[in-house]
């Protein structure tokens, strides 16, 4: 699987199970709601800065929104 969908899909699955908006995160994040919707879709690649700041909002870290699901 690529890596941008593999994140993209970490990252659905955390913001929903912490009952996020999309535009809610992305306000968190200090970044666009279009621009995290892109990533969630897999079709933004994001710099590890972003998302450190996606993570931090969320109380997780890199390292969960790039793993592999086991």
């Amino acid at each position: 699987m690529d890596v941008r969908k593999r994140v993209g899909l970490n990252l659905q699955r955390l913001r929903r199970e912490r009952g996020l908006t999309q535009e809610e995160l992305a306000a968190r994040s200090g970044i666009h709601q279009t621009y995290l919707s892109g990533v969630e879709g897999g079709k933004r690649n994001p710099s590890i800065l972003v998302l450190q700041r996606i993570a931090s909002a969320l109380a997780s870290d890199v390292e969960e929104l790039c793993k592999k699901k086991a």
